[in-house]
């Protein structure tokens, strides 16, 4: 991962930015690096809570449309 992405990150979450915004209200720089934090959360959170469950993650694009994690059900519950 990039230098300045961990930045940009970093900067949106001491600001506050949550996944309770709606997308109406983020910015494009707020919605893509919202949408790379769940991506990369649910990459974690997969090999960490349910590597047993088979899971191909989908393109980036889909968190940007849904601005919501896409971990397969019971992985995380």
């Amino acid at each position: 991962m990039k230098f300045s992405t961990l930045c940009l990150l970093a900067i949106l979450s001491g600001l506050g930015i949550t996944a309770m915004a709606t997308a109406d209200e983020l910015s494009d720089i707020e919605r893509d690096a919202k949408a790379l934090e769940l991506y990369l959360q649910d990459r974690n959170d997969h090999q960490e809570y349910c590597p047993h469950i088979e899971w191909f993650q989908p393109p980036i694009g889909i968190y940007k449309d849904l601005l919501s994690s896409q971990l397969p059900q019971g992985c995380k519950d």
